[in-house]
Order: C-alpha cells, then sequence, then structure tokens
C-alpha cells in the first residue's frame, strides 16, 4: 500500500493558494515559470541542537570524579552538564523548579536531581541526550537535603520537618526505614531542632550516619540499632558539616563565622573552635562575630598538611567586600576574592573513596555569574584557563549575527590575531574536567558567530560542528576619549550608561571589512589587517542629520520658519555656527554641531586584528540630539557605507573620506526635488519655537532608550514593560493586534521614536547594495542601492563609480534618487536579488588584502576583482528582486518592476527576523514572528514550506538576537548568558544524534584502599552493613503510600536496557566487591545478562520477586 504523506498535499495546497496570490499583469512577463524549485517540506524540520554559555541563574553542583563530568542546576530548572572542551549538554526539567542539589552515581552514567517542589529524578546520562527514568514527588515533607554515599544505592532524603527517608534508586521506590526528628534528638528538647541541612556516614563505618540540624544539634546515628550514638550541641546554626576520612573527627560551619572540630566521642564539648576571619581579643575573650560560613570542606594528604576549604565567614567590618573563597593549608591562609557571589564550591580529590587520603588537586567555584577552577597543586593558586565559552554574557549582549557557510580562511586568520589577546597567568596544568568525547558530526562548514555588547566590545566565536569558541575580541571604545571622573562625563550623551554599546553591525565575510553602529549615534569601519600600526590621528568625519519638518510634522502649518542655511562647499568643511532657537532658555544656546562622543586625540596604537578606517558621527542640531542609527550597510567593491534613521540616510565614501549624501526619506521618495544636492550634505533647516513636537519626541527619545538600556543590563526587558507610557515597540510587541501601526517594529535594536511621530515620519529601516536596474526602463546592470522604510516603501538609488584604482579616490562618485520601486505591507525588513534561475545574487565585494601589505600586493589582490553578472537582454526581465516587511513578502521582476508573486506572512502578529538563506541547494526565505512562528517561503513562488509554532516572544532580548543563516542553522539569546541553537533541517535533525556529544565513556572505578586498611575496618568489631536487608521490604516493610508518589520517566526503552546494564548491574557489582562477597558475583552476572536481554526491571529485587513468582506458580502446577 502506498504511504500517503499530507505534507505533499499541502505542498499542493500552498502552491495553489500562492500562485493565486500573484499579482501581475497579463501581459507582464512571467521568467518565474521556468525556475525549478528543488525546495519541499520534507526539506524542513525544526528542533534545538545546542546550548552554550554560563548556565543563567545558577543554584547546585555536583561532580563525577571517575567520569570527570561538572554538572550545574539552574533556578529555572536547567540541567547543564560539561566534559572536556566541547562536550555539554542541556536539559530541563518540566516543572522549571529550581535544582536546589544535585548527586552523581559515580562512574554509573547516572544523576539525581532535588528540585524546590519537593521532587527527585533519576537521569540517564548513557545516552547523547539524556533522560529521566525514574521521578518520585513528595506530597507532606520538603526536601532540604540528600546524600548518596559511594557505591550505594540507597539515597538519604532530609526534610525540613527533621526526617530522613530512604529511597532505593534503582526503582525509586521509599523504604519503609525513617530516622523520625523526635527520636534522633534529646528526649528532653522542648523545640524542634529545625530542617535537616546535612547527611553523611562515618567515611570508616558505613553503619553510622551523621545528621545536622539547622538549629546546631548534630546526630550520630546507629542505622542497625536505629537510635542515636552521640549529639553533639552548639549554640549556633550549622551550615555545613564534612569529615575526616578516618572517620574519627568532623567539622562544622556556623552561622557565626565559626569553626567547630568534634571528635566523635566526645560530645560534650568540641575539641577546637576557630574563627578564621575573627579579630582575636587580646583579654582572651570571645571573637567577634563575624559572617557565616555558608559550606566547608576538609580533605587530607598523604604526604603533608591538609586542606580546609570555606566560603563566607568574613568580618562584619568588610563592607562593600567581594565574596572570598579561603584556602587553609598548614599555617597558611589565602584568601581569594571572586568577581560575583558565591553559589557553590567544590574540592577535585584524586580518590572516589571517602575513607582513603583525599588528595585535593583543585577547587571549582560556581559563581553567579562564572565558573573558576582553582588549582591547588600550584603556589598562588592560580586558575585554570577556562575551556568552555562562560563569556558570553562579560558584557550584555546587545545585538547579533550568525553566518554559516563562511570562507575557510577566515576562522584561522580571526585565531591567529585573538591568541595574542589571551591573558597570562594561568595554570599550567590542563582543565581537570575532562570526561566525555566529541561527537562524529558530518558538518565541517566553518560558521562563525558575531555579538555586540554594551561595553563597545565585539566578539567573534567559531560556532563549527556545535561547538564554540571565542576567536577574537575588539574593543571599540578603543576610538573615544574616556572620561576620568564623574565631572568630566560629557552632558552630550544620548545615554546615560553604556554610551559605547553596539546597536547593530555589517559584515562583509569576503572583504572582512566591518561596520559597526553604537548608541551614541557613531558608526566605526574597520580593515582587517595581520600587522601593527600606529594610527597619529583617528580619520574623523561629522555628519549633520536632523528631521526635515513638513506639513504633516507641524500642528501649525502657517507657522514662521527660520530661513535655511546654506549648503557646506564640500562634505568636508564644518557646518555653518548654530543659531540659537526661540525656544531654549539655556544662556549659550542650545548645542549644535556637537557629537556625543570624543573621539581620541592622542596617537591610537592598533594591534593585529581589526584596525580602524573612519569614524563617522552625527552631531547635535540646534539643541536636538541626534536620533540612534537603526540600520547600515558596507560595500567593500564599491567603497561605500549607508547608514539610516528616522531622519533619513546618509551615505559615506569611506575611501575618499567623504560624505557622499545626506538627504531626508521623504526627499528619497520624490527624486525630482532633491537632484541639487545629492553630493553634498542637505540642507540644515531648525525649527522655530513654535513647532514643538519634535523637540518633545527627541527629549522622549533619549529618556526611552536610557530606561530600555538599564532594562537591557538588568535582563529583565519584558515584553509587559513599558517605559515612559508612549506607544513603543515593546508595546507593539505586548498587542501586536492592536489598531497601532505593527510595522514600528524594526529590527532596530533601540528604542527609535514614538508612535505618534512614525505616524508622520518614515524611518530608514533596511538597506541592499546591488547590481541591478535602478529604472523601469534600464536595460544594463548598474551598481544601485536599495532602501527599505518603516512605512513599508522600498525605493532605488542609482550609483555611478568611476573606474578603479587611483581615479577611484580621485574622482567623485555620482548618485542619483530613482523613486519608490514598490510598497509593502509594514516596515521593510529585508531584501534580495535573484538571478533568472532563482540564485540568490550576493552583493560584489573586493577580496580581502592586508591594508598594511606593500603596494605590489595589493595590487595582486585588487585585479582577482570578482566580475560583475552578464548584462540582460532589453524587454526582458533577468532579476528577481526578493522583498520582505513585518506583514509580507514579494517577488518583483526586474528591470520591468512587476509584482509577481506576493504572500500575506501574518495578519494578526508581526515578523521580528527574516532572512533570505541557503538550504538544500537552493534558496528560501526564513522569517520568525512575535506570536512565535518560524516560518520558511520558497522562492521565487513564497509557497509555504514551514510553519511551526516554536517560541512566543516573552522577551525583547529575543527579538533583539535573533538570527537565521544558512543550512538551516538558526539562533537566539534564550537567557541573558545563554546561546540557544536551533536547526530548521530536517537533515541536520536526522543526523542530530551523530553530531552530539557523549558524556558518558566506559572507566574503569579505581581500586579500593589496600587491603591492610580493611583489616584495620573491620578488626574492631565493625562490621560492614547490608543495606538491602535493613532498608529492604522484607527488614523495614513498606513506606506510606500518600509520602510520595512514583513517576515513570520517559526515558524508553533504550534508556532502559541501558540502566538496567549500568545502574543496576555494575552498582550491585561494585556492592559485592565491598562487602568481599565473592562467592555471589557469578550469580549477579547472570541476573545482569537476564536484566539486559529483557530490559523489564531495574532492580535486583524486582528481578528476585519475578523468580520467586515463577517458581510458586511452578510449584503449584
Amino acid at each position: 500500500m502506498k504511504k500517503f504523506n499530507i505534507r505533499k498535499v499541502l505542498d499542493g495546497l500552498t502552491a495553489a493558494s500562492s500562485s493565486s496570490s500573484a499579482t501581475a499583469s497579463p501581459g507582464a512577463p512571467r521568467e518565474n515559470d521556468a525556475v525549478q524549485e528543488t525546495l519541499q517540506s520534507e526539506h524542513f524540520q525544526l528542533c534545538k541542537t545546542v546550548r552554550h554559555g554560563f548556565p543563567y541563574q545558577p543554584s547546585s553542583m555536583a561532580f563525577d570524579p571517575v567520569q570527570k563530568i561538572l554538572a550545574i542546576g539552574t533556578q529555572t530548572g536547567a540541567l547543564r552538564l560539561f566534559g572536556r572542551a566541547g562536550v555539554e549538554c542541556y536539559c530541563q526539567h518540566e516543572s522549571g523548579s529550581a535544582v536546589i542539589q544535585l548527586q552523581f552515581l559515580i562512574n554509573e552514567g547516572a544523576l539525581v536531581s532535588a528540585l524546590a517542589d519537593d521532587s527527585i529524578h533519576l537521569w540517564n546520562l548513557r545516552q547523547k541526550i539524556p533522560a529521566i527514568l525514574h521521578s518520585l514527588k513528595f506530597n507532606r515533607e520538603r526536601i532540604t537535603y540528600c546524600h548518596l554515599p559511594f557505591q550505594s544505592k540507597w539515597l538519604y532524603i532530609g526534610t525540613e520537618r527533621g526526617n530522613i527517608h530512604i529511597v532505593n534508586v534503582e526503582s525509586f521506590t521509599l523504604s519503609g526505614y525513617v530516622i523520625m526528628w523526635n527520636k534522633a534528638i534529646e528526649l528532653s528538647t522542648k523545640t524542634h531542632p529545625g530542617p535537616v541541612v546535612h547527611i553523611s556516614d562515618n567515611p570508616m563505618d558505613e553503619g553510622k550516619l551523621l545528621i545536622g540540624f539547622e538549629c546546631g544539634v548534630v546526630v550520630l546515628w546507629d542505622l542497625k540499632c536505629k537510635k542515636a550514638d552521640y549529639r553533639y550541641t552548639y549554640d549556633e546554626a550549622i551550615h555545613s558539616v564534612a569529615w575526616h576520612h578516618e572517620g574519627k573527627q568532623f567539622i562544622c560551619s556556623h552561622s557565626d563565622g565559626t569553626l567547630t572540630t568534634w571528635n566523635i566521642r566526645a560530645p560534650a564539648k568540641a575539641a577546637q573552635i576557630i574563627t578564621p576571619h575573627g579579630k582575636q581579643p587580646k583579654d582572651g575573650k570571645k571573637p567577634e562575630p563575624c559572617k557565616p560560613i555558608l559550606k566547608v570542606e576538609y580533605k587530607t594528604t598523604r604526604a603533608g598538611d591538609p586542606f580546609m576549604v570555606l566560603s563566607g565567614g568574613l568580618s562584619y567590618d568588610n563592607v562593600g567586600r567581594r565574596a572570598c573563597l579561603t584556602v587553609m593549608h598548614g599555617k597558611s591562609t589565602a584568601v581569594l576574592e571572586m568577581d560575583y557571589p558565591i553559589v557553590d564550591f567544590l574540592t577535585l580529590c584524586e580518590t572516589p573513596y571517602p575513607n582513603d587520603f583525599q588528595e585535593p588537586y583543585a577547587v571549582v567555584v560556581l559563581l553567579e555569574k562564572d565558573l573558576v577552577v582553582i588549582d591547588l597543586g600550584q603556589i598562588g593558586y592560580p586558575i585554570f584557563e577556562s575551556s568552555y565559552p562562560l563569556t558570553v554574557h562579560e558584557s550584555p549582549v546587545t545585538c547579533c549575527e550568525y553566518f554559516a557557510d563562511c570562507p575557510a580562511e577566515l576562522i584561522p586568520a580571526l585565531y591567529s590575531v585573538g591568541s595574542r589577546q589571551k591573558r597570562q597567568g594561568y595554570s599550567k596544568k590542563e582543565w581537570p574536567i575532562s570526561g566525555g568525547n566529541w561527537g562524529q558530526g558530518t558538518q565541517s562548514y566553518p560558521e562563525i558567530i558575531i555579538t555586540g555588547h554594551a561595553d563597545g566590545s565585539i566578539k567573534f566565536w567559531d560556532a563549527s560542528a556545535l561547538m564554540l569558541q571565542v576567536l577574537y575580541k575588539l574593543k571599540t571604545a578603543k576610538v573615544f576619549e574616556r572620561a576620568r571622573g564623574k565631572d568630566e562625563k560629557p552632558n552630550t550623551d544620548i545615554v546615560d550608561e553604556d554610551p559605547f554599546a553596539i546597536q547593530t553591525l555589517s559584515w562583509c565575510p569576503e572583504s572582512r571589512m566591518l561596520c559597526v553602529a553604537g548608541v551614541s549615534a557613531h558608526v566605526i569601519i574597520y580593515r582587517f589587517s595581520k600587522q601593527e600600526v600606529t594610527t597619529e590621528e583617528v580619520p574623523l568625519l561629522e555628519v549633520r542629520m536632523q528631521c526635515e519638518l513638513s506639513d504633516v510634522d507641524s500642528p501649525d502649518p502657517g507657522g514662521e520658519q527660520t530661513p535655511t542655511l546654506p549648503p557646506s562647499s564640500s562634505p568636508q568643511e564644518s557646518e555653518p555656527p548654530p543659531q540659537p532657537s526661540a525656544g531654549s532658555n539655556s544662556s549659550d544656546g542650545p548645542r549644535d554641531n556637537i557629537p556625543c562622543l570624543q573621539v581620541r586625540s592622542s596617537p591610537l596604537k592598533q594591534s593585529p586584528g581589526y584596525q580602524v578606517e573612519l569614524v563617522v558621527q552625527l552631531v547635535w542640531v540646534s539643541g536636538e540630539p541626534p536620533q540612534q542609527i537603526s540600520t547600515l550597510a558596507i560595500n567593500s567593491s564599491y567603497g561605500l557605507v549607508v547608514f539610516g534613521n528616522s531622519n533619513g540616510l546618509a551615505v559615506v565614501d569611506y575611501l575618499q573620506k567623504t560624505l557622499l549624501l545626506n538627504m531626508g526619506t521623504s526627499e528619497l521618495c520624490s527624486p525630482s526635488d532633491a537632484q541639487k544636492q545629492l553630493r553634498s550634505p542637505r540642507k540644515a533647516r531648525q525649527p522655530s519655537g513654535d513647532i514643538p513636537p519634535v523637540a518633545s519626541c527627541m527629549s522622549r527619545l533619549s529618556s526611552l532608550y536610557s530606561e530600555s538600556m538599564k532594562k537591557l543590563r538588568s535582563s529583565h526587558l519584558t515584553l509587559c514593560e513599558s517605559n515612559d507610557g508612549s506607544n513603543t515597540s515593546e508595546d507593539r510587541c505586548k498587542s501586536p493586534t492592536s489598531d497601532g501601526k505593527d510595522n514600528s517594529f524594526t529590527r532596530s535594536r533601540s528604542s527609535s521614536v514614538t508612535s505618534i511621530d512614525r505616524e508622520s515620519r518614515e524611518a530608514i529601516s533596511s538597506f541592499l547594495f546591488c547590481e541591478s536596474f535602478p529604472r523601469k526602463a534600464d536595460t544594463l546592470l548598474s551598481p544601485c542601492l536599495l532602501v527599505g522604510t518603516t512605512q513599508g516603501s522600498v525605493m532605488t538609488v542609482a550609483l555611478s563609480l568611476p573606474p578603479g584604482g587611483d581615479q577611484r579616490l580621485q574622482q567623485p562618485i555620482g548618485i542619483a534618487s530613482c523613486g519608490t520601486l514598490v510598497q509593502l505591507k509594514g516596515g521593510i525588513l529585508t531584501m534580495a536579488l535573484l538571478d533568472a534561475a532563482g540564485t540568490l545574487l550576493p552583493p560584489s565585494y573586493e577580496p580581502w588584502y592586508d591594508p598594511n601589505a606593500s603596494d605590489e600586493e595589493k595590487e595582486k589582490v585588487r585585479r582577482r576583482r570578482p566580475a560583475s553578472p552578464p548584462s540582460s537582454q532589453e524587454g526582458q526581465d533577468c532579476q528577481f528582486a526578493v522583498l520582505c516587511s513585518e506583514k509580507q513578502a514579494k517577488v518583483v521582476a526586474m528591470p520591468s518592476q512587476t509584482c509577481l508573486h506576493k504572500h500575506n506572512i501574518t495578519e494578526t502578529s508581526f515578523v521580528l527576523r527574516v532572512d533570505v538563506v541557503l538550504m538544500g541547494g537552493a534558496n528560501c526565505i526564513a522569517c520568525f514572528c512575535a506570536n512565535g512562528h518560524i516560518m520558511t517561503l520558497s522562492l521565487p513562488s513564497l509557497r509555504p514550506l514551514l510553519d511551526v509554532n516554536y517560541l512566543p516572544l516573552t522577551d525583547m532580548r529575543i527579538a533583539r538576537t535573533f538570527c537565521f543563516s544558512n543550512l538551516g542553522q538558526a539562533l537566539y539569546l534564550t537567557s541573558p548568558a545563554e546561546i540557544q541553537r536551533i536547526t530548521y533541517s530536517q537533515e541536520t535533525c536526522d543526523n542530530l544524534q551523530e553530531m552530539l556529544s557523549e558524556l558518558f565513556t566506559p572507566v574503569e572505578t579505581p581500586e579500593a584502599p589496600n587491603r591492610g586498611f580493611f583489616k584495620g575496618l573491620f578488626g574492631g568489631g565493625a562490621q560492614s552493613l547490608d543495606r538491602e536487608d535493613l532498608f529492604g521490604e522484607t527488614g523495614a516493610g513498606k513506606a506510606s503510600r500518600s509520602l510520595a508518589q512514583h513517576i515513570p520517566g520517559p526515558g524508553g526503552m533504550e534508556g532502559m536496557k541501558g540502566a538496567a546494564s549500568g545502574v543496576v548491574g555494575e552498582l550491585a557489582r561494585a556492592r559485592i566487591a565491598l562487602d568481599e562477597r565473592g562467592q555471589k558475583l557469578g550469580e549477579l552476572d547472570e541476573r545482569t545478562a537476564a536484566m539486559m536481554a529483557s530490559a523489564d526491571s531495574f532492580s535486583k529485587h524486582a528481578h528476585d520477586m519475578m523468580l520467586k513468582y515463577k517458581d510458586k506458580k511452578w510449584y503449584q502446577l
């Protein structure tokens, strides 16, 4: 029977509806009929791939000392696992509750997580995408602490009521054995001891359990006799407890900054009380109390003094001091300051056995925004150089771009210049978290991610093969003077803080030209060079852009206007002096011709990498600050940069360092009125005091952006927040179906202007340099610029370029506005050109050459300039212009300017990001809408291929950072510190299992301490505890069913087989070896083999029960 494919049926329906929406006239040419579209809906599937960056809001941590895998839990229920460089994994608990504690089943490929919603979960790490095998939800008690002894299957659970329950991790069932708080403490005690804050077994006697209560009481519980052997009391609350490996002493940390050491057989008084950071009074009195010591670890060494590591405990005198980790070794005490508050720390040791010398070699410190690993084996305790991309959030990310399948030589070039930026002073040892194996993926194309940050820095990342590694960091703020003090801060800033923040960027991978726009209305153009150079004076070009007031802008059309200023004779000359406005109350007059930032006046030493070519700054106009730049584009073949904002656009020749065009949007729409001033800055007109709306709008803008930047820095910029009551882009996200113009939400990463002002003024939203036909009657291709606006207009600007070489540097460039090409609904987001065969025509570029190389080398590269596309025959359309807005997409034939296809992408929402991408050897349109839908459309027919409701927009960060790339790749910032990569390619989804890294690798468990050690252990009459007899149903009975609910996990049969072979078989084998019961080893192997074959049971107990029932039925027969 033939398989029915619903996707192909949908393809046919959508193709029919798409063709019916074409708006071409009957006599128009239809060259697209010959285009063979190869992409079908079965080529698309959406799924997450990997997550990079630092775990946002971390809450807990665990380490497997044999597998060498680190696990970090977060306050949002996320689980991040790290191994060697490139080995990382992300999982998520469905409830989203905070992870309060993690416990590895050491060398078993399993992990137990305890959540704030009083549930515990068993994760199987033996599969590439970890899955939950079992869950247990407590109903009547709150979980406060968990402890799983090494090579044990019984998990101790401490609760807020002070009780301890025991869970079998093989079957995830509760034991009937319970330690009640009222039996653990003194019967004469009248108060509740508080929650359980610590549980651990004696390293030398697993039958003795040490229980710490918050009130300061510690109990040594005899599991077999079910009674308390000793009780240790201190009058300060306990935060943590640590054993000496010989099991004769333990140390407690307290809320007053003290450490108490206890001998287990002397409960009456602590053997030692110290306050590590307390001032010792001369009269012998008790030291002054300090801050709580939140955690202490005590680790012994075979050859020297033990290590005591603790967090907290500083004196209250140290107000404002950063969080510290204290390492006490012998007579020396080292206080290590951290950049952020400490969440947790773990001491890494050579052995997993708690009853042997620990031999610590490193400390992993989990901070609120960083992960630090300290080398305990070197003098000065240097830190290890991190192998993970954890610095994404070093400064808040303000924009992001993704380039897949870029030139192969780019990554080595960026790495070579970036390797010189690395800090010195790291530990010389290798990164100690080294578990797992890389995936065997087939993807080999280079991928680069560029992130712009609030401090003005730009980072280039190697994102190839589902990994992430920083290549190079560029600091744009070096170009400007920095204020040394608060008094020196210039009063011309648009924003109160982060004046260097990156707004948007344009990068040409082939020529390596980079153009960056910042929030202070500045544009910096960079060239890439492998040689160091010192620039005596940074090239600077100041541009005067102001709002062109029309009848629509002014509430009083008859108002008196001030005379227009004469245009400057040359773009390089300074503008006329400012004229005071009638509405200014300043005695010095309004600010005019002043940039927001001061460019550096001293020589600038530029290291190999990106070096400044030109700085362009917008200046204040008649007391009004410049509008921030919303979009820009660079073309290395033409030597031009174009940028735009709500006032208009400007074209800069960065080779001649001149301003070619400075024009308002309204002038672009009516080219006949603007031909007089195409080669010089447009005339500057000032509003009179009778026309206040623009000034009020601009002042609202400056406050609006500063507020939004503050929210960005605190990572709480959400849709439900509004800044000043105006209908901003955030309001539009909140209510995309409102009557306001949805197209005001553009690709600008900042607030632009209020929606009321947008009604009367078009802002520039998109650019495309291309070789096309600027006018309808043109028959030859020529360089031109497509300009898109927030009101849906697409306009063309013709460029007349002089020949190359010296003539290019001397002769002027001609520019002519050719009027509106087409009109769409919503603001224009993306434009592209296809040839007659439907292949994308990328903008022409100049191959990269080192600007500091010899003239001969430069000339060799310039001769390899790519040829222009062949010219068109007269009367025949040979190009398709693909135009995408916030609402719809259109395909227009060129040069006839006939609309061939139109597709309404969304009616009730609006598009946030859209790109024309290469996918499976063909091109398509990829869209991300504010309602969370990700869609793809075929080209040129605009046939829908994919529509998935993936991610409803809940945070402006997602809208600001979402970007598509070629070959089915996309990404966005899912938190202030994490990059989430996704794919919309069916092929990538199918190969994802092979591409992902492996967390679990078969490793032999280290040998237990030598035989003499066990003789000492058993010789004194202490017996090894048989937990199975003590906690099993036979010995302890059944637990109350109402106490906790067992929930089977979605791990599947594959996970069950892995768990049967690993968690049960190897755990049991380790227990038998520990108990020296060699006679049962063969029997256990048989049981393990049977469980692996059937995959029907996880527990040895369940298997025994099955055999018992089977025998009973046979006996009855």
